[in-house]
């Protein structure tokens, strides 16, 4: 993994309903190319944008290029706002709102981790002109267009619910460490990975946890899929991956004409993790387009 230090600015934007999204903007080392592309990155659940920190460090060892990072709403340093609950597709909302604040003219690279994906996806269909315009790639990782065919967990949309209204507690407090390292990595994942990402699930609100729960259960954007139809796509996943498995990815690359299917033996669902260096190139393969 590269050891390049990172040069970063944090941005606060205004959103919607009174929200706010922390984002930080990344720069690289040497001036970029005029022509180069700014990557804007999308985390999953729980997450925050220190997710990405060990791919923007493998992304910038390779290119001169500007990232873009920032906590989904009511995640990390982002607030809710007046809303208690929200959708993905207003997920896609705020996603626009970091592009015209951060990258508000040139092309873009848009990557989304699991729920990140999804809103990369709800974007295509709620600003598809945009869309169509700025962005030279896509990479979808870990993640999926619809849950459809997920098996119901008996208590699991009770227990979420009630999660919801427990604004002061943290997500730590009600899953174990043991428990999120086993639902979001494979085999023989590294021990700091694993420590530090569950860190980072553990100190999301059980609210949030609560509150996106039925976004994600109600998540179709499949007819968003025509908008990738001109736009280079990479999919990622791990045969390990117990939250967004391979039959998902496969359902997205067969609905996404000429996009590129990469199937990562052993492991999980934190592939910005347990396979940074692949993720990193699948990324800089969407930058090096022209």
């Amino acid at each position: 993994m590269s050891s390049t230090t990172l040069t970063r600015r944090t941005l606060s934007i205004p959103a919607a309903n009174g929200g706010n999204l922390s984002a930080t903007e990344f720069l690289p080392a040497t001036t970029p190319d005029p022509d180069a592309p700014t990557v804007v990155l999308a985390h999953g659940w729980t997450l925050a944008r220190e997710s990405w920190e060990p791919l923007v460090r493998e992304l910038q060892s390779h290119r001169a290029v500007r990232v873009i990072t920032y906590d989904q709403r009511g995640h990390g340093r982002s607030t809710w706002g007046s809303v208690k609950a929200q959708p993905i597709k207003a997920l896609a909302d705020d996603l626009a709102t970091v592009i015209a604040a951060t990258a508000p003219a040139g092309t873009l690279v848009l990557g989304g981790h699991s729920m990140g994906g999804m809103t990369i996806l709800a974007y295509a269909g709620a600003h598809s002109s945009d869309f169509r315009e700025r962005v030279r790639g896509v990479a979808l990782i870990s993640t999926t267009a619809s849950i459809d065919g997920r098996p119901e967990v008996r208590g699991e949309a009770l227990a979420m619910s009630i999660a919801a209204r427990v604004p002061l507690l943290r997500t730590g407090f009600f899953v174990p460490g043991r428990v999120l390292r086993d639902l979001n990595f494979g085999e023989s994942p590294d021990k700091g990975s694993v420590r530090d990402t569950t860190r980072l699930m553990g100190r999301t609100s059980l609210a949030t946890t609560g509150r996106y729960f039925a976004s994600i259960r109600d998540h179709d954007e499949t007819e968003a899929l025509a908008e990738f139809a001109q736009i280079p796509t990479h999919i990622l996943v791990g045969t390990e991956d117990r939250l967004t498995p391979v039959r998902w990815a496969r359902s997205l690359h067969d609905g996404i004409p000429g996009s590129q299917l990469t199937v990562l033996p052993g492991k999980g669902h934190m592939l910005t993790h347990e396979a940074t260096d692949v993720v990193a190139d699948a990324i800089i393969g969407l930058v090096d387009q022209r």
